[in-house]
């Protein structure tokens, strides 16, 4: 009995649910959005890899030029 309460709960909270894509398009149009935000987040996250890398990069450079003149 509870597994069938739940279930019906989700189905419920799943029909309140904003979807990342149009049903009424049809094919990759349909998921523009989704694909828009995943791209977005490509990119953020391409960004911030070559920030900390950079950072690390010259942090490393600091500290070896601290370190070797004595």
């Amino acid at each position: 009995m509870k597994v069938t309460k739940y279930l019906g709960e989700v189905k419920v909270e799943l029909k309140k649910a904003t979807w990342p894509w149009d049903p009424k398009e049809k094919g990759l149009k349909k998921y523009k959005q989704l694909i828009d935000s995943t791209i977005v987040v490509m990119i953020a996250m391409v960004l911030l890899g070559a920030y900390v890398a950079t950072v690390d990069f010259a942090m490393r450079q600091v500290m070896d030029f601290l370190t070797s003149g004595f």
